[in-house]
């Protein structure tokens, strides 16, 4: 009987044979492992303490027992009744405690897997506003977490509020989805949506896969914004790329191919009447290159539709450039023209303008009228040009009629003395036997032209060697032209 009540944890047997330092020392041992196991927490109380404690109750149950035995105890017959009985009830204060212990322990798991839980909650609303760049490892973690409180504690109260925060979790990342901020929501779509690669996809369930018609949408949206723009990110081909291979049985993937030829049709008109054609034309050669980025034989159509958009586009900018008296963007503008669309009806005009604007950079009377590409009938007069310098020599003209000749080097000719050595006396050029010099005939109409000799460089002659002019061309009448330079000292 004392060894049962010394098994209470309280050390009754020892108060009962007023042994006071047992029962002191079953007190303290008591009191110590309260101490250290309250309040309970995940890990619960070392089972070294436990072991030790155990062996010192056995240790106080059985040196009660032997000291039981040898005592000499007056007790009522009632108290002996009742001492068994009491004895073994009051082995039921450990049991019950270990049983509550129990339970405040499976309590603190279950608070801190909420902790946790929450944790995660707030890794999510940490990264929610941040660039998906910059937010992605964060949101990953977060995930991680959700996953390993999902499989591993799926049971617990946070398990079972796993599915809830997955829903909030992948609303949070789309969010630009759902405020048409489709751009950006394209790397956060296309995050949710390869997800089952890494995550458990029985813990994922249809999440992810309801995230292709968002994404199909955003990839068009996105991508049809940026159409023309060159500044635009990212580029429309890399959105509209990615839906027609991602997506191509969407119902967003037939609106690629209308919405660049809507464009194209937009900007097409505009160079009709519009005020800035260089600035359209810009435009139609971002969408053509935007299309030459594309391999889906839908966009064929509309890559054609852009190309003879570029093309008169092209040429409305150099007409434009001339008009506004740009002439060396015109002479760009118009010289590529010509190289570029060589079988164009408007090559001639492209040549003609580019001819006009590269005189009037020397003299701007020359771009007083933009030049026409048709050759004008009627009679004309005939001018023989002579080249009385040294290394070739290109001679432009433009007036009624626009054009350029090229006369070969005269090999014995020289640059004459320019105004310091020349006293006064006027030049003589073209002097010598008509057969020493290369000559060109050039059939004029009538009317007013402008001149400009280039010459091309040469080991006596350097390039930049130019010289404009002007000349009245008469009905009636024929005329020479001697061509030739003159020292810069």
């Amino acid at each position: 009987m004392i060894g049962l009540l010394n098994l209470s944890c309280l050390g009754l047997g020892y108060v009962l044979l007023r042994n006071w330092v047992g029962a002191a020392l079953c007190w303290i041992a008591t009191a110590a492992l309260l101490f250290l196991a309250l309040p309970a927490d995940v890990d619960g109380v070392p089972v070294g303490l436990l072991v030790g404690y155990g062996v010192f109750l056995l240790a106080a149950a059985a040196d009660g027992a032997r000291r039981g035995l040898r005592a000499n105890l007056r007790i009522g017959t009632s108290f002996r009744r009742l001492a068994l009985p009491l004895a073994l009830v009051l082995l039921a204060v450990p049991a019950g405690g270990s049983l509550a212990y129990g339970a405040a322990r499976d309590e603190a798991k279950e608070q801190a897997l909420l902790d946790r839980l929450t944790a995660a909650d707030e890794l999510v609303k940490s990264a929610d506003g941040l660039a998906f760049d910059k937010a992605e490892p964060t949101f990953r973690k977060a995930l991680g977490e959700y996953e390993k409180l999902g499989r591993e504690h799926a049971g617990s109260r946070a398990g079972k509020l796993v599915p809830a925060r997955l829903d909030t979790y992948f609303a949070t990342i789309s969010k630009p989805y759902a405020d048409k901020v489709y751009c950006d929501a394209i790397p956060r779509l296309t995050y949710l949506r390869g997800l089952p690669a890494t995550v458990d996809k029985d813990l994922l369930g249809t999440r992810p896969a309801k995230t292709d018609e968002p994404l199909a949408h955003s990839l068009y949206e996105c991508g049809a914004a940026g159409i023309g723009n060159a500044t635009y990110e990212p580029d429309p081909r890399e959105s509209f790329n990615e839906l027609l291979k991602t997506f191509p049985k969407s119902t967003y993937a037939p609106k690629v191919a209308p919405a660049f030829e809507a464009s194209i049709k937009t900007r097409t008109d505009a160079l009709a009447g519009g005020s800035t054609p260089c600035g359209t034309t810009k435009e139609l050669h971002v969408i053509d290159a935007s299309l030459d980025g594309m391999t889906d034989p839908s966009v064929e159509g509309a890559s054609d539709q852009a190309g003879e958009a570029v093309r008169k586009g092209d040429f409305a900018c150099g007409t434009d450039q001339f008009k506004d008296k740009d002439f060396k963007a015109a002479l760009d503008t118009m010289t590529a023209y010509a190289k570029d669309y060589p079988s164009s009806p408007q090559t001639a005009q492209a040549r003609a303008i580019a001819i006009a604007a590269e005189i009037a950079e020397e003299e701007p009377a020359a771009g007083g009228k933009l030049p026409s590409g048709d050759v004008p009938g009627g009679t004309r007069m005939v001018m023989v040009v002579s080249n009385d310098g040294p290394g070739e020599v290109e001679l432009l003209y433009t007036g009624p009629m626009t054009g350029k000749v090229t006369l070969k080097a005269c090999g014995t000719c020289t640059k004459y003395p320019g105004p310091l050595f020349s006293q006064g006396k006027k030049i003589k050029a073209c002097t010598g036997p008509s057969s020493k010099y290369p000559k060109a005939t050039l059939l004029l109409p009538a009317g007013d032209y402008h001149f400009l000799q280039k010459r091309v460089s040469t080991g006596t002659a350097t390039a930049g060697d130019t010289k404009s002019s002007k000349a009245k061309i008469e009905p009636g009448y024929s005329y020479t032209n001697c061509l030739y330079v003159t020292s810069g000292f």
